[in-house]
């Protein structure tokens, strides 16, 4: 292989660094003839190690790199790389790619690091006995060859320039490849470093995914519990409901033999006892539903005492024969109390439509009067923006008094001004009318909730069952009762309307009234309040009078 179709390595190392002992060059001519083959013969010695990547190299003598060979051949590895004695080696160049000119070369060895290993004497390229052969050339040839000899003058002289920057670009190349090894090896300790952290969240995340699906798990099995009581819950309440509709029909039939035989009442208060222990583990297996098994056995005590009370309503039907002309009398005052019940329930039905109508027109009012106070910001905004123009218009109508345009415009916008506050006025007077809408139906409100505690007493009195959470005859308005109830009890409780503070009952009004007030913002005009929380209102409010 000749150096057109590869190039070998090359370095810059001067010839202080090279070895050239270790190859021998053998039966080197003085000169070769120009256009044949030359064979070149080395020998390896037990101080090198050739490698694939060495080569054989001719060079101009005087050279001062490798990268000055004229021509090159891939040196052949021995047979027995692992040698201890040394090892004849040869190598042929091409006639095509040797020298024309008679200047003196050599045969350098250079390893695939680019370090010289061996040189050989010079020779020269010129035909056999010079000395004796005339050489007749006509005046073309001469010429041509003194041409030839310029164009190789010249491309040499283009190979030093090249070699010489050639030479200037290896030293910044190994500049440049000192500083990447070092910006390598601080980028291997970084990769290192990110490895391991790699690695560390590696495995948390396994260990997160391993959490994750023990999780999962956990979940699947809570929602096939959950699924379970759901179920068992259906069920129970099914079984609840066929128990309580039992329950309320032995109840009703206690009722008038309670009603009919005052004989009878220490029996009655027992029933009634045992009715309520009844209700109060009906209620119990309402709110415990999770746990399934003493659902199960409430529901058996229940049936139990179910069965007491079937059997003692047995003995009461048997003394009721007995009482039945009073059964007559007590039947007419229960029918009464039933009619009284369906009109406090009727009452009740309309009490509760008016109170939804009145809150659905009170939120509509409040969302009125959010937009009545918005307009009426923005017309603030609106007249603080006129002001500052009036106040500008005002001192230029000092400096131009005797200007009548001037003045016209002054007018016109005085009366623009005018037409804001007459429409402030008309949106503030809006908002008062909003305002006062708003407290009447507030207060119709609390009439109605009032009238609803009130109405929902009587029939807690009548009926002393509702009391525990159910009614004899099956009352659905049974909840809307309890929450008004506790709307009742957080009534008595003293609750700032403002931060929802909560006071003792045994507060003094005062203290409770001085709290509320520090919440509030007081118009010195016209006394009306805002809270604190909304100041730019009260801003607004107060330019108004100012405008006034």
């Amino acid at each position: 292989m000749n150096g057109t179709s590869d190039e070998p390595p090359t370095s810059a190392v001067l010839l202080d660094n090279c070895y050239f002992s270790q190859v021998i060059f053998n039966n080197v001519e003085k000169f070769y003839v120009p256009g044949e083959d030359i064979t070149c013969y080395y020998t390896l010695t037990q101080n090198i190690d050739p490698r694939g990547k060495d080569w054989v190299g001719i060079f101009q003598v005087g050279w001062k790199t490798t990268r000055e060979c004229y021509t090159f051949m891939w040196a052949p590895l021995p047979g027995d790389i692992h040698r201890d004695t040394p090892v004849q080696q040869q190598i042929c160049f091409k006639a095509c790619y040797l020298p024309k000119d008679d200047e003196y070369y050599q045969f350098c060895y250079v390893d695939e690091d680019g370090m010289v290993r061996g040189a050989s004497v010079p020779f020269q390229f010129r035909a056999e006995a010079e000395d004796d052969i005339l050489v007749v050339t006509t005046q073309g040839e001469m010429e041509k060859i003194e041409l030839q000899h310029k164009n190789l003058l010249k491309e040499k002289e283009e190979l030093q320039a090249s070699c010489a920057g050639l030479q200037k670009q290896n030293s910044d190349l190994q500049e440049e490849l000192k500083n990447t090894q070092d910006n390598l090896e601080s980028l291997r300790s970084n990769t290192e470093n990110l490895e391991l952290e790699l690695n560390s969240l590696k495995k948390e995340k396994q260990h997160l995914k391993e959490l994750d699906d023990c999780r999962k798990a956990e979940l699947h099995e809570l929602k096939a519990q959950i699924q379970n009581v759901i179920s068992d819950k259906e069920q129970l309440d099914t079984r609840l409901k066929t128990a309580l509709d039992h329950m309320d029909q032995l109840q009703g039939e206690m009722e008038k033999i309670e009603l009919q035989n005052k004989n009878l009442l220490k029996e009655k208060e027992e029933l009634q006892a045992s009715c309520a222990g009844l209700q109060k583990q009906n209620s119990d297996l309402q709110e415990e539903l999770k746990n399934t098994q003493e659902l199960q056995n409430n529901l058996e005590s229940l049936r139990s005492n179910t069965e007491n009370l079937e059997l003692e309503l047995n003995s009461l039907k048997k003394e009721k024969q007995h009482l039945k002309e009073l059964d007559d009398c007590r039947k007419a005052e229960l029918h009464e109390l039933k009619a009284q019940i369906q009109n406090m329930i009727s009452d009740k039905e309309q009490l509760d439509t008016r109170l939804k109508t009145a809150l659905d027109h009170m939120d509509q009012l409040q969302s009125q009067v959010l937009s009545y106070e918005k307009e009426v910001e923005n017309l603030s905004l609106m007249d603080r923006d006129k002001a500052e123009e009036l106040e500008h218009l005002k001192e230029e109508n000092q400096q131009l008094r005797m200007s009548r345009s001037q003045q016209q415009q002054n007018s016109n916008l005085i009366k623009e001004l005018e037409e804001q506050k007459g429409l402030v006025r008309v949106l503030q007077a809006r908002k008062n009318e909003a305002d006062e809408e708003n407290q009447k139906l507030r207060k119709q409100n609390d009439n109605l909730l009032r009238h609803l505690s009130q109405a929902s007493s009587p029939a807690q009195t009548s009926i002393p069952a509702s009391e525990l959470g159910g009614l004899l005859f099956g009352n659905p308005y049974y909840a809307a009762g309890a929450n008004l109830g506790a709307g009742a009890a957080d009534a008595s409780l003293r609750k700032c309307p403002m931060c929802n503070e909560v006071f003792p009952e045994d507060i003094e009004t005062s203290q409770y009234e001085a709290h509320v007030h520090s919440h509030l913002l007081e118009c010195p005009f016209c006394s009306e309040t805002f809270e604190k929380s909304n100041k730019q209102v009260f801003d607004d409010h107060m330019f108004c009078h100012d405008l006034e």
